[in-house]
């Protein structure tokens, strides 16, 4: 254990969020997701699993230490509803409200097509994958920065 730290932020997690640099995506996504055959192609090639643990609590975890690109103008992208692109699910109200409170202020999330999505995630720094059952919880999360003063 280590103070401060969320204790789901595991040894192979925390080395993944310190490693990513700038502008490095982080694949946050769903249990129907296939995160093990996407995972292989990512920069670390394997799945980090958070079995058993929904979108919010692993987006709370998670954002307590990885700061969001500022630099772009949506650092978090969510998966859309095949046909239905506008459709907010209630996973994606419950990731941004994560996000809110990890950032202190809205910070509206951008979109991605289903299949361009698979895409983008392959090229992700690595792939978390939850226990969340609850369809199309799939987000991309860009690394930002941490200025010193």
């Amino acid at each position: 254990m280590l103070k401060a730290i969320d204790p789901l932020l595991g040894p192979d997690l925390l080395h993944t969020l310190r490693a990513m640099g700038h502008g490095d995506d982080l694949a946050l996504v769903d249990a129907n997701f296939p995160a093990e055959a996407i995972a292989a192609e990512t920069k670390i090639g394997t799945c980090i699993r958070l079995d058993g643990i929904d979108i919010p609590t692993a987006a709370k975890a998670i954002l307590s230490v990885l700061p969001l690109d500022s630099f772009v103008e949506a650092p978090v992208r969510r998966m859309e509803v095949m046909g239905e692109p506008e459709t907010i699910r209630p996973v994606h109200q419950d990731m941004q409200a994560a996000i809110d409170a990890a950032e202190g202020r809205s910070w509206p999330m951008g979109s991605i097509e289903r299949f361009a999505f698979y895409e983008e995630a392959k090229k992700a720094y690595a792939v978390v994958a939850t226990g969340d059952a609850r369809g199309y919880g799939c987000f991309l999360l860009k690394k930002g920065v941490i200025l010193a003063d």
